[in-house]
C-alpha cells in the first residue's frame, strides 16, 4: 500500500493534520485515508451551484463503490473539480482514484473499518442535501440533531476507537473497547457540534439551521447556548479518552482537537451574532498553544 499523502492532507485540514501527522504510523494510514474519503464527499455535498439530484447521485455512486459497486459515477467528477476555488478541495477530488486504490491496498479489517466510517459520514450527507432539496432547512429538533452529528463525526469516535485497537493491539489502550467507543462517539459528535456553533450565519445564509431552533438570529443566539454546554462536556469526554491511551503519541493526536474545541468554545461565548459573522476562529498561535497543552497532557495519560 502506498503511503498517505500527508502534504495533500494539510491543504485541506489545517488542524487535524497535526493530529495525523504524531498518530503511531501503523494506526496514520488508516486514518488518513479515512479523512480524506470524508473530506472528499463532504467537498461532493458542499459545492454550491450544483443540482442536488446530481449530489445525491455522486453520494450514492460514492458509497455505492465503497461497497463494491461501479465506478461510473466518477465520470462527472470533472464538473465538480473545477468548481472549486480552494487548491486543495480541487487536488482532493483529482485524486479520488487514487484514495480507492489506497483503499483496495488496506489489510482486510482495516479496510472494513475504514469503508464503514466513511459509508455512515456520506449518509449523514446525503440526509443533509435531502432536506435542502426539500425545504427543510430547519433540524426539527434535538434527536435529529444528535443523529445527525453521529452519523458525520461521531461515528469517527467508534473508528478510531476500534482501528487503534486493529493496528496496535494492546499498545493502544488498557480500557474496555466498549467504554472507550462510547466516550470516543461522544467525542466526536462534540466536535461537529462545534463546527455546526461556530458556522451559524453562514450556514443561515444559504438556507440551513442546523439547530432546532427558528431561523433568525435571536433564537438561534438563545439555543446554540444550550449546546454549547453539551459541546463543552464532550470536550471533556475527549480528553478522559486521551488518557485513557498508552502512548504519548496517542494522546497528543487525541488532546489537540480536544483543547481547540474548548478554545473555540470559549470564544463562542463571548461572541454576538456580529462576531459569529466575521467569524470565529482560533489562530495559529493558539494551535500551537494547544499542541503544547496536548503534549503536557501526554505524559499525564494513564492508559488505563
Amino acid at each position: 500500500m502506498s503511503r498517505p499523502d500527508l502534504r495533500l492532507l494539510r491543504e485541506v485540514s489545517r488542524s487535524f493534520y497535526l493530529s495525523i501527522r504524531v498518530l503511531p504510523r501503523p494506526m496514520r494510514g488508516a486514518v488518513a485515508l479515512a479523512y480524506l474519503l470524508a473530506r472528499a464527499s463532504d467537498t461532493l455535498a458542499d459545492t454550491p451551484g450544483v443540482a442536488p439530484a446530481l449530489k445525491r447521485s455522486l453520494l450514492e455512486g460514492f458509497a455505492g463503490e465503497l461497497g463494491g459497486g461501479d465506478q461510473a459515477w466518477r465520470d462527472d467528477l470533472g464538473e465538480f473539480r473545477e468548481r472549486q476555488e480552494h487548491a486543495g478541495e480541487r487536488a482532493l477530488i483529482g485524486r479520488m482514484v487514487s484514495l480507492f486504490d489506497q483503499l483496495a491496498g488496506l489489510p482486510d479489517e482495516e479496510r472494513t473499518h475504514v469503508t464503514a466510517v466513511a459509508t455512515t459520514i456520506i449518509s449523514g450527507q446525503r440526509l443533509d442535501v435531502e432536506r435542502s432539496a426539500s425545504g427543510q432547512h430547519r433540524m426539527p429538533d434535538a434527536d435529529s440533531l444528535e443523529d445527525y452529528c453521529h452519523r458525520v463525526a461521531g461515528c469517527v469516535g467508534l473508528f478510531w476507537t476500534r482501528i487503534g485497537f486493529a493496528t496496535l493491539g494492546a499498545r493502544f489502550s488498557r480500557s474496555d473497547p466498549g467504554e472507550l467507543e462510547a466516550m470516543g462517539e461522544r467525542f466526536g459528535r462534540g466536535l461537529q457540534l462545534v463546527n455546526i456553533l461556530r458556522d451559524l450565519p453562514g450556514d443561515l445564509e444559504q438556507g440551513r439551521c442546523y439547530l432546532p431552533a427558528e431561523p433568525k438570529p435571536d433564537a438561534i443566539l438563545v439555543e446554540s447556548a444550550r449546546w454549547r454546554e453539551v459541546a463543552r462536556a464532550r470536550m471533556d469526554d475527549g480528553l478522559n479518552y486521551a488518557r485513557r491511551l498508552r502512548t504519548r503519541r496517542l494522546r497528543i493526536a487525541v488532546a489537540l482537537p480536544a483543547l481547540l474545541g474548548i478554545e473555540t468554545l470559549d470564544r463562542l461565548d463571548a461572541a454576538d451574532w456580529s462576531m459569529l459573522q466575521r467569524g470565529v476562529k482560533v489562530t495559529r498561535r493558539t494551535v500551537r498553544m494547544c499542541f503544547w497543552k496536548a503534549l503536557g497532557l501526554s505524559r499525564r495519560g494513564t492508559g488505563a
